[in-house]
């Protein structure tokens, strides 16, 4: 590839063999693209190819197949090669270049390139951020916001003449694609392994003894039935104005948690060392942070302190474990009061020797997970940047 400058449509970055193949073209999505109306009724459904929102995996991951038809309606039918689009809620990226033939609900847009580009490219121009941006912007609706069909129609793109060209383009991305998600689905593995460690290495509701226990501590006997009071302190942290937070870290600051996690950076702190924070009130509360260093912690969050006999981090997997949040009172705004946190029921090893062995196997899991996460967001940074080289900005 090389770079080109010297015409607003003509991307940045171009593969040799058409470097002088001249400018892109630039026309409305409807322009270049048909947006599929062709109905089929219930009888024709396949259980293998129906689409609806909830099959679209978001972040562009393809779909899963529906487990169950609908019971009434009319739906859109879509060839192979078409781009399927979730008109609900479009920030969550569900966009499929489709593989097979199939019928789609209405809340599924289907659009099929027209003799203009080719089914590739198309799917290179709409699993873009820059479309899902545009989408959001016409969209209605706060809680589930719906793109504005005419506007998605008004979408302006660039493309090259050349097929060849196009097709390039295409696999280039459509081969990053193949690794991004191949990535994500490791990290989904992970998460579900963390999911089967936590609930195997802690007892069950109404049980004293987990099904999985290090051999070392078989004959240890049941864990202790303990309230939350028991075995630690909790108290809220302290005010600090919002105009005294700052977005980004700068020498002489300290991190900032409120009652969802990292709020910004402040030049006050309320605790040094590794504590547990619960976020205490909204919809989330209940929430659990695990902190690190020097910090300020807000009223917003519960700072735990606890006991000897209790380890740290273990303590911090437990709390997310007992998903505080069914412990919230109120619902214009929940909240959680230090006083019914306390009454929370737990148990816990006797040895804190077992509490630490439980505690190093979750953490080293969570630094695999972080690992594979950041390798995934580097990923999609890559990409980012690709689509910015490989097309022309219309905002030039």
């Amino acid at each position: 590839m090389s770079k080109n400058n010297e015409n607003k449509l003509v991307p940045k970055l171009r593969f040799p063999e058409f470097e002088g193949s001249g400018k892109w073209e630039r026309n409305v999505l409807e322009q270049v693209a048909i947006f599929v109306n062709e109905k089929t009724p219930l009888e024709t459904l396949s259980i293998n190819s129906y689409i609806s929102t909830e099959n679209l995996l978001p972040d562009y991951a393809g779909v899963t197949f529906a487990s169950k038809l609908p019971s009434f309606g009319n739906f859109t039918k879509y060839k192979k090669g078409d781009v399927l689009i979730s008109n609900i809620r479009p920030y969550l990226k569900k966009v499929w270049f489709a593989d097979k033939d199939g019928a789609c609900s209405n809340d599924v847009i289907a659009i099929r390139a027209n003799s203009v580009v080719s089914n590739s490219f198309l799917s290179s121009l709409l699993k873009n951020d820059a479309f899902i941006s545009y989408i959001m912007k016409g969209a209605e609706g706060v809680k589930m916001p719906r793109g504005d069909k005419d506007s998605i129609k008004g979408y302006l793109v660039t493309f090259p003449k050349e097929k060849a060209e196009q097709q390039k383009i295409a696999s280039c991305l459509s081969s990053l694609d193949e690794v991004i998600t191949a990535e994500s689905q490791k990290l989904i593995v992970l998460k579900e392994h963390k999911k089967g460690l936590l609930q195997n290495l802690f007892p069950q509701a109404g049980e004293k003894v987990p099904k999985l226990r290090f051999k070392e501590f078989e004959g240890s006997g049941e864990w202790l039935k303990k309230e939350l009071g028991e075995i630690c302190k909790m108290q809220a942290g302290k005010f600090v104005s919002a105009s005294e937070i700052k977005e980004n870290y700068s020498e002489h600051l300290f991190s900032c948690y409120g009652g969802n996690g990292l709020r910004g950076y402040t030049k006050s702190f309320t605790h040094v060392g590794r504590y547990s924070l619960i976020g205490r009130q909204g919809a989330l509360c209940g929430n659990v942070t695990l902190a690190d260093g020097t910090f300020h912690a807000t009223e917003h969050a519960v700072v735990v302190t606890p006991e000897k006999y209790a380890d740290k981090v273990w303590l911090y997997y437990m709390l997310g474990y007992l998903n505080l949040n069914q412990y919230a009172t109120g619902q214009a705004q929940p909240g959680l009061s230090v006083t019914n946190l306390e009454k929370v029921e737990l148990t816990i090893p006797k040895s804190i020797e077992e509490q630490h062995k439980i505690a190093e196997t979750l953490s080293s899991i969570d630094g695999l997970i972080n690992a594979q996460s950041q390798k995934v967001e580097a990923l999609k940074l890559h990409k980012k940047g690709l689509l910015q080289g490989l097309f022309p900005q219309t905002s030039e």
